[in-house]
């Protein structure tokens, strides 16, 4: 049996304060579903639009509002570490700017080598990628990005920050936020805008399923 799922959406980065306890590193999931202890549990969480995937188990139940503890792996120390971070305001709120629901062909660094896929949109802090065998998250990988009107494909680094697998109903795929320096981000910042308005214009592909 697969881990159990459940969503967790923060209206603000403050929330996660909340819930979230540093010393023996649990969450409180506010969820009117019954979920056993010992159970394996998939967390969906949504930071004021910013979107990881958290993997734990089930230690404990809360009433008023009900919901389950949940022990997150040490597999997940880099993204709260990250997530601290975020929310603390040392880093750069990952979804201010809208995402742009642009079809841009993409090579990257795969497990089995280069491989070759489109995005699902981008902006300037990250990129969705589609593929049925994302990397693991917190895995940094590689890319070179076609960009319409350019000679030369955009390189860009970045760490995985989330992934979306066939069973969960949605198009499969990967959520990556950029690793750049402040030369790469200008750089980008100004190819974002250009696509932006390309968009506007209608002169680019768009899409949302694969």
């Amino acid at each position: 049996m697969g881990a159990v799922r459940l969503e967790l959406r923060l209206s603000n980065q403050s929330e996660w304060l909340k819930i979230f306890d540093p010393r023996d590193w649990t969450v409180f999931v506010a969820s009117e579903e019954e979920v056993e202890s010992g159970a394996n549990l998939r967390i969906d969480l949504d930071v004021g639009g910013w979107l990881v995937t958290l993997r734990g188990t089930v230690v404990g139940h809360r009433d008023g509002p009900a919901g389950v503890v949940v022990a997150l792996g040490g597999t997940e120390r880099d993204k709260i570490n990250y997530l601290n971070g975020y929310v603390r305001g040392g880093l750069l709120n990952l979804r201010e700017k809208r995402r742009l629901p642009i079809r841009l062909s993409v090579t990257y660094g795969a497990i089995e080598g280069p491989a070759t896929t489109f995005t699902k949109d981008i902006n300037e802090e990250g990129i969705f990628l589609f593929t049925d065998r994302p990397l693991p998250e917190t895995s940094q990988v590689h890319m070179l990005v076609a960009v319409p009107g350019k000679a030369q494909p955009l390189s860009l680094m970045g760490k995985v920050s989330h992934t979306i697998i066939a069973q969960d109903e949605e198009p499969p795929g990967m959520g990556i936020v950029f690793d750049l320096d402040e030369a790469q981000r200008e750089q980008l910042s100004g190819i974002i805008k250009e696509l932006e308005d390309q968009l506007r214009a209608g002169r680019l592909p768009t899409n949302t399923t694969e």
